[in-house]
């Protein structure tokens, strides 16, 4: 029963770390666009204001049902419809919606529309319309064709982004920092340049889990004795608390000898008389009743 309890709380562990790992906390605002003029087109070869979200999960998250509004006053503006495949983003993704006013056009094309040369409010809800997963105040100022960024995608920081330099290019549906090369991954290549120190620790985190493993194995089978002396204990009557010493570690040589000619009396028998045959007799209780002659119809003379 213990053992049933512990799997069963091992289990719900797992599926909350798993329900923490989908959940739409991750999902941010990571790029806005207020006055697209020439940036980027839309799938009806329109030039719109575009509002780019970002699944920081290291898993995919289905964002559909999720509010999207320009008004805090009203939540639920607009809710990303159901039924859409592309509404479900792959872990550490991007996914462009358009504000445009054309709900109509499509999932990703939303009921209200950014105003250039004022503050625009945007806001994203969970399915109950109540809890608040991001939000941000793109500012006034923004220029043409110059988006209100993350500095990295999901930081908290933010910046205005105009294309001058190669850290501020535009980047609709792409990581707002591009990297090229891990800085990390070039330091280890100019101070192991023959490779001895990866293959060292490679081998030690081979070993290392090899260590893990056996150390586990080891626990466990510790456990299953210990359970198994225990269920003995029980069935011979032995206490619990009956010292170590006094207790029976195995059965003796003669129980073991008469559990063994038991068998094998049980399981041989007529192994050698292939010709015998046993008779027994049946016994029935009689009863009138069951007679056909009292239930035939008798014809008179």
């Amino acid at each position: 029963m213990k053992h049933k309890l512990m799997t069963l709380v091992i289990a719900l562990i797992a599926c909350a770390g798993f329900c923490s790992a989908q959940s739409r906390s991750a999902l941010r605002i990571n790029e806005v666009m207020v006055q697209n003029d020439s940036n980027f087109i839309d799938d009806y070869g329109c030039y719109s204001a575009w509002i780019e979200l970002f699944n920081s999960n290291f898993s995919p998250l289905e964002i559909s049902s999720v509010y999207i509004t320009d008004d805090p006053e009203n939540p639920t503006k607009y809710p990303v419809p159901l039924g859409d495949v592309n509404t479900r983003i792959p872990k550490r993704q991007h996914v462009i919606f358009w504000a445009d006013g054309n709900e109509t056009r499509g999932t990703f094309h939303l009921n209200f529309r950014l105003v250039p040369g004022r503050e625009n409010y945007l806001a994203l809800y969970d399915a109950d319309g109540k809890t608040l997963i991001d939000e941000v105040v793109v500012p006034a100022s923004l220029a043409p064709n110059t988006s209100y960024a993350r500095v990295e995608d999901a930081a908290d920081q933010w910046e205005v982004r105009d294309g001058s330099s190669a850290e501020k290019y535009v980047t609709p549906s792409s990581a707002n920092r591009i990297k090229g090369t891990n800085p990390k991954i070039q330091n280890f290549r100019e101070m192991d340049e023959n490779g001895l120190g990866m293959t060292l620790m490679a081998m030690c985190i081979v070993f290392s889990a090899l260590l893990a493993l056996c150390i586990c194995f080891y626990i466990i089978s510790k456990i299953g004795a210990s359970q198994t002396r225990r269920r003995k204990m029980e069935a011979t009557g032995v206490a619990l608390e009956t010292p170590r010493a006094e207790r029976p570690d195995h059965d003796s040589g003669e129980v073991i000898a008469a559990i063994s000619m038991a068998l094998n009396e049980h399981i041989n028998v007529h192994d050698r008389e292939s010709t015998v045959l046993t008779i027994n007799k049946v016994k029935r209780a009689y009863s009138p009743w069951n007679s056909k002659i009292y239930n035939m119809r008798r014809l008179p003379k």
